[in-house]
């Protein structure tokens, strides 16, 4: 019997059994990335928002200028440009000629001086002088017709003369003849009847047409000299005009020439220019002004929004810019009417100068600024501390030691200060933007000087 034999193979030891990982899914690892890009973007944000906070912490602390909410006096000014010109100023008028235009031919220069009878304007007198020319000639051929009339009146009235002298004797010889009736034939006597009739209506007749000769000589005459009296008055009128057609001054000063109205082609809403020599001219269009240099007064132009704030007799302080610091005093002499487009309204205000100088000039350019009131006892903010972002105004009000933002309501505001509510007084507001990054200026950086001392 055979007999089986196992061999044992000897094993070595073996340590634990480490499973092998299993590989993760597509989505798995995109959610992973999701969150982890989540996790870095936080981080940042937080990171960002601590650096900020610390940042505005820092400029609330050291850099942002600050000021009180005050009561005080608050007075507000107009500022406006405008030029000087002299008050109750002498204005050269064209003559009223009865034409259409007239062309300058002589002109004086703009700011010339000019003595009292000086030229200032002349016009062409060609169209006058020839209408000089035909009513003197009228006026002449009047003369003579009115010679040639008195002189037919006076040899009409000889004839008539002779005529009644003669109508009268043969009156006079009919009645002698009639006498003789009782002695001749009834048939001659009755021709002597008859003879005397047609006699005595012959002498009625020459004294009629006498009469009616004379009338209408004198009413001859009469029309020729109208006829002369018109062409007399025509020849008047046209050396009248003619005089006219000269423009001198009545009184020293500077001369202002003023902008051709009569050319508005090419100039729609632009200044137009002065007159020039060879320029067309309206009659009765303001040629030039000779301003009187004992009144000075300037005229300034205001933006219709201001009109509701301004006045007569408000004071003004007129700097004017060729004389450098000297300051002018003076006060609202009138209002004008409101033009311009419907973009940009504006109206004249007239000044009056309450002093004088020798070195003021007509033209010269001004600063006008107007003091329109005084509010009272207003609770006011430097301007630079009032906001608005296309809203409502708002400012940076302290609470702590931080800023926040606080809605008020402008009621006016000048250049320096901003008359508000919504606050009250000894509150303190940032004069910029807390939230802004400062600057990075030296010590007197703008800022820190738009602070009030």
């Amino acid at each position: 019997m055979s007999e089986t034999v196992t061999i044992a193979t000897p094993v070595a030891p073996q340590g634990p059994v480490v499973p092998k990982p299993a590989l993760q899914s597509p989505r798995r690892r995109f959610r992973t990335l999701v969150v982890c890009i989540v996790l870095a973007v936080i981080g940042g944000l937080a990171y960002w928002g601590f650096t900020r906070f610390k940042q505005w912490n820092a400029r609330k602390n050291d850099q942002i200028p600050v000021a009180k909410v005050e009561k005080r006096d608050v007075s507000f000014t107009i500022v406006a440009k405008g030029d000087l010109r002299g008050a109750n100023p002498e204005t050269l008028i064209a003559p009223a000629t009865g034409g259409n235009e007239l062309h300058v031919t002589y002109l004086a220069k703009n700011g010339q001086q000019v003595k009292p009878g000086d030229v200032i304007a002349k016009f062409d007198t060609s169209e006058q002088e020839y209408k000089l020319k035909e009513a003197n000639a009228d006026v002449a051929e009047a003369d003579q017709r009115i010679i040639q009339a008195k002189a037919n009146r006076d040899a009409q009235a000889e004839e008539d003369k002779y005529a009644l002298i003669k109508a009268k004797n043969d009156l006079l010889l009919t009645e002698l003849e009639i006498r003789k009736n009782p002695l001749l034939p009834a048939i001659t006597a009755k021709q002597n009847e008859l003879a005397l009739a047609s006699a005595q209506e012959r002498l009625k007749q020459v004294e009629q047409n006498l009469a009616n000769r004379a009338l209408t000589t004198d009413a001859g005459i009469a029309k020729e000299e109208a006829g002369k009296a018109k062409a007399a008055s025509q020849a008047k009128t046209a050396q009248e005009n003619i005089d006219a057609m000269t423009l001198k001054a009545k009184h020293a000063g500077y001369v202002s020439i003023k902008q051709n109205t009569n050319i508005n082609f090419g100039y729609d809403g632009m200044q137009l220019p002065v007159i020039q020599v060879g320029d067309a001219v309206r009659p009765g269009m303001a040629i030039a002004e000779i301003p009187d240099l004992n009144n000075w007064e300037l005229g300034a132009v205001v933006g219709e929004a201001d009109r509701g704030h301004i006045k007569v007799g408000d004071p003004v302080a007129i700097h004017v810019i060729a004389l450098p610091g000297h300051t002018f005093r003076g006060h609202i002499k009138d209002l004008g009417g409101t033009t311009g487009n419907f973009w940009e309204r504006h109206f004249e205000c007239k000044a009056s100068l309450d002093e004088s100088s020798p070195e003021l000039r007509p033209g010269m350019s001004t600063e006008v600024v107007i003091a329109t009131e005084t509010m009272r006892g207003a609770l006011s903010i430097p301007a630079q501390a009032l906001f608005d972002s296309n809203g409502p105004s708002f400012v940076y009000l302290r609470s702590g030691k931080a800023f926040m933002r606080k809605d008020v309501k402008l009621i006016r505001k000048n250049e320096t200060r901003a008359v508000i509510s919504g606050l009250t007084e000894g509150q303190v507001v940032a004069l910029v933007n807390p939230l802004e990054k400062p600057a990075e200026t030296k010590n007197d950086s703008s800022a820190m000087r738009a602070a009030p001392k």
